[in-house]
C-alpha cells in the first residue's frame, strides 16, 4: 500500500481551528457560484476537446492520433473536475473521524460487527503506507481484535475517494457500486477469515509489548472549521494524484487510439480461464495507485478484456504490493504475512471469476 496509492488527507485540524474564515453566509455564496461554474465549464469539455482536436490541430477524424488526443484532452480535465468536489466531500466527512477515535469505536467490538465496520471506517479514515505500522499497533494494543484490524487496513486503501471517483468518471455509477461493494465484501471476509484463524500468535512480540496511549484530545470543529478542512483535502490530495491521473489518462489514451478493437480478448477474456490469476499475478509486484491504474483499467475494457480480469487486477495492483509487504512486515511475522496476502488474493481471484460469470 504504497503512499502514492492512497494519498489520503492528514490535514492538522488543530491548525485549521485555529484560523479565522469568512461567515457561514460567505461560504455558502462562495460555493453556490463555484457549483454554478463547475456546471458550465464541466458541460462544455467534450465539445471544446473536439474543437481543439479538429479545428485548431486540424487532425483527420477517424485516425488514430486524432483517436488518442481527443480521449487525453477530455478525459484529463473530466476525473481532475469529478475529484475536487468528491474529495472536498470525504474531506469534510474525515473531519469526524480521526485515527483516534477509530480505533475507540472498533477496539472491544465483536469479530463479526467488528469487521464491517471497520471496512467501512476504512472508506473515510485517513490512512497511507506511511501509517500503517503504527495504526496496526495502535489498533491490536487497544484491544482491536486482530480480524478487525486487517478489515480496516484491507479497506482503506483498495476503497478510496479516488478510486471511486475515477471509476464514476470512466465507467459510470453501477461499475463504481459494483467496485466499492466487492471491495467492502472482500475487506469483510478477509478480517473475519483470518480472526477465525487465531493467528495472534504470528504477529511480532514486541507489538503487544507496547501499551496503547490514552485518548488524544480531540477539538471540536466548526462548520467553518470543517469547510476548510475539505478544503485542506482537496489541496493535498488533488496535489499528489493530478500528475498520476495525467500519466495513466496518457497511457490509456495511446492503448486507446493505437490498440485494435478486441484484440486482448483472447489474453484477458473470459474464455481465458488463467487470464484472472495471471492478472493477479502481475499487478502485485506493480507500484500505482488508483489514479494511475484506472484510467488504463477502462482501455483495457474498451479494446476486449474482461470485467472480472481488470477487476482483479485493479485490486491486486491497489489493494496488494510490494511497498505494503515491507512496511507490514515490521509487524507482522512472515508466516501472518503470507497469510494475509493470500486471503486477499483468493478473495480477488473469486471476485473475478464470479464477474467473468455472470457478466
Amino acid at each position: 500500500m504504497s503512499q502514492l496509492q492512497t494519498p489520503d488527507s492528514c490535514c492538522d485540524t488543530s491548525a485549521i481551528q485555529g484560523r479565522r474564515g469568512w461567515s457561514p453566509l460567505v461560504w455558502g455564496l462562495l460555493a453556490v457560484f463555484a457549483l454554478a461554474v463547475w456546471i458550465a465549464v464541466y458541460a462544455l469539455l467534450e465539445p471544446a476537446s473536439r474543437w481543439v482536436v479538429y479545428s485548431l490541430l486540424g487532425l483527420e477524424r477517424g485516425k488514430r492520433l486524432a483517436a488518442a488526443v481527443e480521449f487525453f484532452l477530455f478525459e484529463t480535465p473530466k476525473v481532475l473536475m469529478l475529484l475536487v468536489p468528491v474529495v472536498f466531500g470525504v474531506g469534510v466527512i474525515r473531519s469526524f473521524f480521526t485515527p483516534e477515535r477509530t480505533r475507540r469505536v472498533l477496539s472491544g467490538r465483536r469479530e463479526s460487527a467488528g469487521s464491517v465496520l471497520a471496512a467501512c471506517l476504512g472508506v473515510v479514515t485517513p490512512f497511507c503506507s506511511c501509517s500503517a505500522v503504527p495504526l496496526f499497533v495502535g489498533f491490536v494494543t487497544a484491544g482491536v481484535p486482530l480480524g478487525v484490524t486487517f478489515s480496516f487496513l484491507v479497506a482503506a486503501p483498495m476503497i478510496n475517494e479516488v478510486a471511486l471517483v475515477l471509476l464514476l468518471g470512466l465507467f459510470g455509477w453501477k461499475v463504481a457500486a459494483l467496485y466499492a461493494g466487492t471491495g467492502l465484501a472482500i475487506a469483510i471476509i478477509a478480517g473475519w477469515t483470518i480472526g477465525r484463524l487465531k493467528l495472534e500468535k504470528w504477529v511480532e512480540p514486541w507489538v503487544y509489548q507496547n501499551q496503547a496511549k490514552g485518548a488524544e484530545t480531540e477539538e471540536r470543529l466548526t462548520a467553518a472549521a470543517r469547510v476548510r478542512f475539505g478544503i485542506e483535502s482537496v489541496r493535498d490530495i488533488v496535489g499528489r494524484v493530478w500528475l498520476y491521473v495525467v500519466i495513466g489518462i496518457a497511457v490509456g489514451a495511446g492503448i486507446h487510439g493505437y490498440v485494435p478493437e478486441n484484440s486482448l480478448a483472447s489474453i484477458m477474456g473470459k474464455e481465458a480461464w488463467w487470464a484472472v490469476p495471471v492478472a493477479v499475478l502481475v499487478g502485485v509486484p506493480l507500484y500505482s495507485n488508483a489514479a494511475g491504474i484506472i484510467p488504463v483499467v477502462q482501455t483495457l475494457l474498451s479494446k476486449g478484456a474482461a470485467l472480472g480480469t481488470v477487476l482483479a487486477f485493479m485490486m491486486s495492483v491497489i489493494a496488494l504490493s510490494l511497498p505494503e509487504a515491507i512496511i507490514l512486515r515490521k509487524v507482522l511475522t512472515l508466516k501472518l504475512l503470507v497469510t494475509f496476502f493470500a486471503v486477499v488474493a483468493v478473495g480477488i481471484l473469486i471476485v473475478g471469476y464470479l464477474f467473468n460469470l455472470v457478466l
